[in-house]
């Protein structure tokens, strides 16, 4: 039997969230905003949180430096029920952060310092946790540029050891998307948003970029924000609505999303469940600033499931809509 149900690779960094209807001005013009909030960040650690809190064993392998927000970031994610036993402590590094610059209306602004965001190498990971675990999971692909060129062998032998494997990719700051295509090759389930799909197949729509991904062997949930999310597996195509809640903030609803859709997948639940799961998890996840704040226990999303409405359909076969 497995000692974990996921294995998480990834970096490790809190968020300062800052709330206000202002705009930075250069020029030492000081303004004042109405919330300020640190709280967990990271898409690998706020995924990691959110699928503890739904009872799955998770470990987590990244670093942090020996230093305030490294010591803050190791304490929430115990307080998560994360294990860190395979964290490693830089002496010398830094640890990443992001300030998050959050209107009350329209589009975040995101500042982040890499730290040691990017230092994760496939070496850094023992064969001792994976072995150990059911399912390995990598977010921020683009952002971990130590681990990416060799990710693909190291899915490839996890994979090979009967074990799955998921990515969610994140934005790519320097558009170099053709660099997901060789580990997509070795990952069960691809976890894009719409804009990261569409890139990654240079084509038009959610839709599009559904059918060009669509493959007999490998999952693909493609999250469309307020309009939820769509699923496809070979000739299966699936659309999930989200229940409404009142939304404060939105950082981490699609690692929230990965948390609630892997649970349900990994339990074996058919796809429209585990799709649905999914989708309430990342919405009850907007009800509180932060990524973490209101993520959903088991049982809390489990009373959201009946609100949340799936369609299943055949795959469109329409003309390829080229971006």
């Amino acid at each position: 039997m497995s000692r974990y149900d996921l294995l998480v690779l990834g970096e490790i960094n809190p968020d300062l969230i800052l709330r206000g209807d202002v705009e930075p001005e250069f020029g030492q013009a000081e303004q004042l905003v109405e919330h300020a909030t640190l709280t967990v960040g990271s898409s690998n650690v706020i995924f990691a949180c959110a699928a503890a809190k739904l009872s799955l064993r998770v470990a987590f392998v990244g670093w942090v430096g020996d230093d305030l927000f490294g010591r803050f970031m190791l304490s929430e994610m115990r307080a998560c029920g994360i294990d860190t036993t395979f964290v490693r402590v830089h002496p010398e590094g830094r640890t990443g952060f992001s300030v998050i610059l959050q209107p009350r209306q329209g589009e975040r602004a995101i500042l982040t310092y890499p730290g040691l965001i990017a230092a994760l190498r496939a070496e850094d990971v023992p064969e001792r946790a994976w072995a150990h675990a059911r399912h390995v999971h990598v977010g921020s692909f683009f952002l971990q540029t130590a681990l990416q060129p060799s990710l693909p062998a190291l899915f490839a032998r996890v994979r090979q050891q009967g074990r799955t494997t998921s990515l969610d990719p994140n934005d790519a700051p320097q558009g170099r998307w053709e660099a997901l295509w060789p580990v997509l090759a070795h990952t069960d389930v691809f976890l894009p948003n719409a804009r990261e799909a569409q890139a990654l197949t240079r084509t038009a729509s959610a839709d599009a970029a559904a059918r060009r991904l669509a493959h007999p062997e490998r999952l693909v949930a493609i999250k469309l924000g307020a309009q939820g999310a769509l699923a496809v597996q070979g000739n299966r195509y699936l659309r999930a609505v989200p229940p409404r809640v009142s939304v404060v903030d939105t950082v981490g609803a699609g690692d929230t999303f990965d948390a609630g859709l892997l649970y349900g997948w990994l339990q074996g639940w058919p796809l429209s469940r585990a799709l649905a799961l999914g989708v309430v998890c990342g919405a009850l996840s907007t009800r509180a600033a932060g990524g973490t704040a209101a993520q959903p226990s088991l049982d809390e999303a489990l009373r959201w499931l009946p609100q949340v409405e799936v369609f299943e359909d055949v795959a469109p076969n329409g003309p390829e809509e080229v971006a």
